[in-house]
């Protein structure tokens, strides 16, 4: 019950148009580990068709070694990045949601309620 409550709260929305039209022919998925520090991986990173970054893995002030873009962002509601520089509005945002708490935290995010 609270799941189908919160589904109605919730706007009904398709994938942005220009996900739509996209293949993914190939795509890399970028997490938040450190690994590529160091590695300059950036411009080939930035050569991927649809770029997913996972969690709170930050851009700003890393591109060289990350890249510069955000396809899709997926996390866990306490994983998600506190900059607005890490949501580009040309990405979309995903809330991976398991937990009683991350549904609260939806709802609250909806309603513009404080948690």
């Amino acid at each position: 019950d609270t799941v189908k409550d919160l589904l109605e709260l919730l706007p009904e929305h398709d994938l942005p148009e220009d996900l739509k039209s996209k293949h993914c022919k190939r795509c890399v998925v970028v997490g938040s580990g450190g690994i590529l520090h160091g590695l300059e991986l950036g411009h080939l990173l930035n050569q991927f068709d649809i770029v997913i970054r996972l969690n709170d893995a930050p851009v700003q002030g890393y591109t060289d070694h990350v890249g510069n873009k955000t396809t899709i962002r997926m996390t866990y509601p306490e994983g998600a990045p506190l900059s607005e520089q890490e949501y580009p509005p040309s990405s979309l945002f995903v809330a991976v949601l398991f937990k009683r708490v991350d549904f609260n935290w939806l709802q609250a995010m909806v309603k513009n309620e404080t948690l």
